[in-house]
């Protein structure tokens, strides 16, 4: 099966994709296209599959990756890095043409950002502490340091965890209302008593607003619901499954 980006009209004219688990050689658990150094998959496997990502987006540029720690850390990168040497932070930015920006996702949410008038582009992994710190606060920061308008950087969100299948419990709830009492509207009741469910990608759609962007598009799939296109990690845990993959979103100049 060949490699087939997903990509969002909010970001037409610019070289990008969120890619999910379909085509690629990983085999098991893993098959598809996992992309994923972080995972027990064999490593011939995973860095054909990054290459075929790469192909699939901007043959011939270099793949930037980071060590993702869940943090709201953004860095700017002039130049590609070996992949033993990738920095801990969970976004980065660039203005540099020939660099593909990659944020690795196994129900997170990938949030792609471009302001195309200063040539600028972004890519940040917003778990739910990331996005709770700010991350991709940071993100539009680290671009404006580059050059870039926040009111110009349109961002896509591309396959992640919807509300139907991300149940949290009251802690998780009450660790969100401290930060800021409005965000209970992103929750609703759980099945299970004192359990709720919670829309991570609206929840960073409002993030991106409040920052001043003007142009969001959440593309509203479910990586848990759909095994056969994307990899996810709480699926995997829910199945009893001893390791999972993890999917690529790709942004270039």
């Amino acid at each position: 099966m060949a490699v087939t980006p997903i990509t969002a009209p909010a970001l037409a004219g610019i070289r990008h994709g969120f890619l999910g688990r379909q085509g690629g050689v990983s085999t098991g658990i893993h098959a598809g296209l996992n992309v994923g150094l972080g995972s027990d998959d064999d490593r011939h496997a995973i860095a054909a599959n990054r290459t075929l990502a790469v192909d699939a987006v901007a043959p011939g540029a270099a793949l930037v990756t980071l060590h993702q720690v869940h943090s709201a850390e953004a860095i700017a990168v002039t130049a590609p890095f070996a992949d033993a040497a990738r920095p801990h932070a969970d976004a980065l930015v660039t203005d540099k043409p020939g660099l593909l920006l990659g944020i690795l996702t196994a129900d997170c949410v990938p949030v792609l950002f471009a302001d195309p008038a200063a040539g600028v582009v972004g890519a940040a992994h917003a778990g739910w502490k990331g996005a709770l710190g700010g991350v991709t606060d940071a993100t539009v920061a680290a671009m404006e340091g580059l050059g870039a308008n926040a009111a110009r950087i349109v961002a896509a969100i591309g396959p992640c965890i919807a509300r139907a299948s991300y149940e949290v419990d009251g802690a998780f709830l009450a660790r969100f209302c401290a930060a800021d009492a409005e965000n209970e509207r992103f929750f609703t009741d759980g099945v299970r008593p004192g359990h709720h469910q919670f829309d991570i990608e609206a929840y960073v759609v409002a993030r991106l607003a409040a920052r001043g962007l003007a142009r969001i598009e959440a593309l509203g799939l479910d990586t848990y619901a759909d095994p056969a296109r994307f990899f996810s990690y709480r699926r995997a845990t829910h199945r009893g499954e001893p390791g999972y993959g993890r999917q690529i979103s790709l942004i270039g100049l």
